[in-house]
């Protein structure tokens, strides 16, 4: 059974990728993740953090082999919720699949549901068709992808049952850095919540520069922790108490428009 907590703690694993090279990554994250500086309840990984954002979708892998099972054991070693997007290959359809590792192995998933056409992502990939929302230790989170943050419809809080946290996963290029940034402050203050954003530095194999950025953000859109242009880690700690006083004080979800979410 979970034990709920008021405190919660996240790492923010931004890290520069090996291009399509999942061995590389995975054993690089281990060691990033080795020397966290203390234990904590969350972590975060970018966007398909084992190759890069890839249109290769020869590199997709079928659920519950090397990532997944990576990812399981990374759960269970460090007893927290692993969070990270990478390629799936499911009966010959690809898809960027988000997935929330709990340390006992079972998960959540969430594939992308916005696909970056500018990259022609939604030409290799099939776009998800549900939200995804679940409890972890007493805090509701809702998990997105990359491209997914410049749809507010899309990850809008509800009033009748709103989540606590908004998780983007993401390889947002350099050169729209600037969108990345405001986009995270809008989501946490039009929804009242936590805003986590991890995203990737380095450059990829497509010539593609990336400077991180990754950040969490407080429901006033304000910094609780920052990471710039290098790898790093980042552990940020969230209080459920704190986020219910600002809801209570400032009812504004209370006037929210009642927007259906079409699948």
């Amino acid at each position: 059974m979970q034990e709920n907590k008021e405190i919660l703690s996240i790492a923010l694993v931004q890290a520069d990728l090996h291009w399509e090279n999942v061995t590389a990554n995975l054993a690089s994250f281990e060691e990033k993740l080795a020397a966290l500086p203390e234990p904590v309840d969350v972590i975060v990984l970018p966007e398909m953090f084992n190759t890069g954002f890839t249109m290769n979708t020869a590199l997709a892998e079928p659920m519950n082999l090397t990532t997944t099972r990576w990812m399981k054991q990374i759960a269970k070693q460090h007893n927290a919720l692993v969070v990270g997007s990478f390629a799936v290959n499911e009966g010959g359809s690809f898809f960027n699949r988000l997935l929330c590792v709990r340390p006992d192995g079972s998960y959540a998933q969430n594939d992308k549901r916005h696909l970056f056409r500018m990259g022609e992502e939604n030409n290799h990939y099939t776009a998800g068709n549900t939200r995804l929302t679940f409890e972890w230790k007493g805090w509701k989170l809702c998990p997105l992808v990359c491209y997914d943050l410049r749809f507010p419809v899309w990850s809008r809080n509800l009033q009748s049952d709103p989540y606590d946290i908004l998780l983007y996963v993401a390889n947002w290029p350099a050169r729209r850095a600037h969108a990345w940034s405001t986009l995270l402050q809008a989501r946490a203050i039009e929804n009242q919540c936590y805003v986590m954003g991890v995203n990737r530095v380095g450059t990829d194999g497509n010539g593609l520069e990336y400077r991180g950025d990754s950040v969490a953000l407080d429901y006033l859109g304000e910094p609780l922790g920052m990471l710039t242009n290098q790898e790093a880690e980042k552990v940020v700690h969230i209080s459920k108490a704190d986020l219910l006083a600002y809801r209570k004080s400032f009812p504004a979800l209370s006037d929210a428009d009642d927007f259906e979410i079409h699948c």
